[in-house]
């Protein structure tokens, strides 16, 4: 069967630049798994786009979905046929729904009885039956963030799309998507070759749209050919580019025939913060900054322009031009707020609402700087510069910096605090209060900053929570997830032990609002021990191991870390097998039975196997229960194993459901003090035997 390369491409007004890539992404997934399903062989698909483009070509796509053998069982012969030996309805049925003659079915013995069968090959459909069904369904799946129509039309898309060009080799397979009929032809750059371009074959696709098109339609060239451009022109201006992956994806997603520029601003704009810099040229302009070998900021910048100017330099004017007032309105606000002070600032943090049940933002100071107050021994932070901190700690979100840039938020107040003389650990806090910023972004570094950070998201889902409006769905607008996991990972990484349960009902008390605490605690702590669960899996963390520490519950997120860890080296050992499988026996002997078991009568024990794992229980329970106060957790849990080779002759030669009721308890009780030891650190029951 002839193999060809297949061509789709939806042609459209500018996409949405941060959703490019996801929707041609989609695209080539779709048109793939469209021609899998229907089972016509094909190579590799290939997501292609540009800012007026979302494009697949697939490798070696047949002309046709392979043959499929086909067996189907009909109704009972003694129903598919009368007294007379004619077929019945219910035979005409089944023929029918086959395709064929009643003639051509077959009888078949089954463990039902005999059955009429059919026995055929069913031939595979053509592409060009199949594809214009495949498109559509892979058009429908697309995740447009928001759609629209345009024209008198009523189809609807992320922007108005003005054709389609489907092709198998050199063949045009006829299909219609968003009411334009698909051909042989796309279309160039917008200005630099407008008009319509022929492709002989879906070969030629990615070289024809780069000449005479120009359009470097392959997302991967494209990025390519900017990243080496910005380089280059940064170099020729004295310096690097700094390259931020995501302003990367943003601007390939914006150019169809990238033309990389440099240009300058004036040295005095060199006296704002390096970050408000950045953000000015990044965030506003979608320019690239550039840094000499020292790593200051030069004044420069590189832009990536859609268009090969004849006159470069007007180009370069241009993008100077627009940049100049940003930044003068940058230094305008650096010089207002530096006179102004945080400390003043901060007498205003009573007239903002933080949110409307929980009062102000200085309600809310007031409230962190009491929790981190408590939450300052644990993280080993001077107690002054904590509380300073917290007092100072959102007085920036009435900056004229903040209000312009709000990712700055914290940092300028890093900046304003040692302006105005703040010690530098007070500072350091102030922007490290909001850490990590995402998920895998760093902790905080300091002890203030650990404390403050802790404090700050531990009252943000306290008072949110106590609100009932925890997160649901994909729905988190106070960001609560992540506040968690911040939680989470400061004590885990930053090696800061406290009890989670006692400080988030401490939090819970001090919301203005009335609630169940010991309910709404309650829905924290589980709410915690979620994200911990997703933490430790995209670790690879099995969840048993998990689950086997998450039963003593969830209180020191640092001491359940080191119990998990503990357990993972456990698991490696070679006596773990053994003694997880004797635990799961244990628990299921003991489930219907109190927690409080009475103690072992010496006296009782008749049988050598029970003795001797009496003697080892006795031994080894102080030393258990030292090692695991001291939290040795790994020694512990080392120790416990040596408890294997007596639980195994217990089982072998001891009968524990005797007929003399006071052995039988008595070797009940044995088992209780037994699984007391095993789940000293963690409930070994719980994990997998097989390890």
């Amino acid at each position: 069967m002839t193999a060809a390369t297949l061509l789709l491409e939806i042609g459209t007004e500018e996409l949405p630049p941060k959703a490019l890539d996801r929707l041609a992404r989609a695209l080539a997934d779709g048109v793939a798994s469209g021609l899998d399903e229907a089972g016509v062989d094909r190579g590799k698909a290939r997501a292609l786009s540009s800012p007026r483009r979302l494009a697949v070509l697939v490798e070696a796509v047949a002309e046709a979905a392979a043959d499929r053998r086909i067996e189907r069982l009909g109704p009972p012969v003694a129903s598919a046929y009368d007294a007379d030996g004619n077929p019945t309805k219910a035979a005409e049925g089944f023929a029918r729904s086959c395709g064929v003659d009643i003639a051509e079915l077959e009888t078949r013995d089954t463990d039902k009885g005999e059955r009429l069968a059919y026995a055929g090959t069913e031939a595979g459909r053509a592409l060009s039956e199949l594809l214009p069904e495949i498109a559509a369904g892979a058009a429908r799946a697309l995740p447009v963030p928001k759609r629209m129509r345009w024209g008198d039309s009523e189809t609807t898309f992320v922007r108005p799309v003005h054709w389609v060009t489907a092709l198998h080799g050199d063949r045009v397979i006829e299909l219609t998507l968003f009411d334009c009929r698909a051909g042989r032809v796309t279309r160039g750059h917008r200005f630099h070759h407008p008009e319509p371009i022929e492709l002989p074959n879906a070969d030629d696709y990615i070289e024809r749209l780069r000449n005479p098109g120009y359009v470097l339609v392959d997302p991967e060239a494209r990025r390519e050919a900017v990243r080496e451009q910005v380089a280059a022109r940064a170099g020729e201006a004295g310096g690097r580019a700094l390259v931020d992956d995501d302003l990367l994806a943003e601007v390939c997603a914006l150019v169809e025939w990238p033309v990389a520029l440099a240009g300058r601003f004036e040295d005095r704009f060199l006296a704002l913060p390096r970050e408000v810099l950045i953000s000015t040229l990044e965030g506003h302009q979608r320019y690239f900054p550039v840094e000499d070998d020292n790593g200051s900021l030069l004044p420069a910048f590189v832009t990536v322009a859609n268009i090969e100017s004849r006159e470069p330099q007007r180009v370069i004017a241009g993008n100077e031009r627009v940049v100049r007032p940003r930044l003068a309105d940058a230094l305008f606000f650096w010089e207002q707020d530096r006179r102004q002070g945080l400390a003043k600032l901060a007498d205003g943090l009573a007239r903002v609402t933080f949110q409307r049940d929980l009062g102000s933002l200085a309600a809310k100071s007031e409230r962190v700087a009491e929790l981190a107050g408590r939450l300052a021994g644990a993280a080993s932070a001077d107690a002054d510069a904590v509380a300073r901190a917290a007092t100072l700690a959102k007085a920036d979100l009435l900056t004229e910096m903040v209000g312009e840039f709000p990712e700055l938020q914290g940092t300028m107040g890093r900046y304003y605090a040692l302006e105005a003389g703040e010690p530098e650990n007070v500072a350091i806090a102030l922007e490290e209060q909001y850490l990590p910023r995402a998920a895998g972004g760093p902790i905080p570094a300091t002890p203030a900053g650990r404390a403050l950070a802790l404090a700050d998201k531990l009252d943000t889902l306290a008072g949110i929570f106590a609100l009932g409006k925890r997160p649901s769905g994909e729905k988190d607008p106070f960001a609560l997830r992540r506040a968690a996991l911040g939680v989470l990972r400061i004590s885990i990484e930053g090696g800061l032990s406290f009890g989670l349960r006692d400080t988030l009902a401490h939090a819970v008390a001090t919301q203005p609002v009335t609630v169940d605490a010991d309910t709404v605690v309650a829905e924290l702590v589980d709410f915690h021990r979620d994200r911990l669960r997703a933490y430790y899996a995209e670790r690879g963390i099995g969840a048993e191991a998990f689950e086997a520490v998450a039963a003593h519950g969830l209180d020191d997120p640092r001491d359940f870390d080191r119990r998990l860890q503990a357990i993972r080296t456990f698991m490696a050992e070679s006596a773990a097998r053994t003694l997880c499988a004797a635990h799961k026996r244990v628990r299921n002997i003991l489930k219907d039975r109190a927690d409080e078991a009475a103690p072992v009568v010496p006296d009782l024990l008749v049988e050598p196997a029970e003795r001797a794992l009496h003697a080892d229980v006795e031994r080894l329970a102080p030393e258990l229960q030292a090692r695991s106060d001291a939290g040795e957790y790994t020694e512990a849990l080392r120790r416990l194993a040596e408890l294997g080779p007596a639980v195994d002759a217990f089982f072998d030669d001891v009968l524990v459901m005797a007929e003399d009721d006071k052995i039988r308890e008595n070797r009940l009780a044995l088992l209780a003090a037994l699984d007391t030891q095993c789940r000293a650190v963690a409930d070994i029951s719980r994990l997998p035997v097989e390890s």
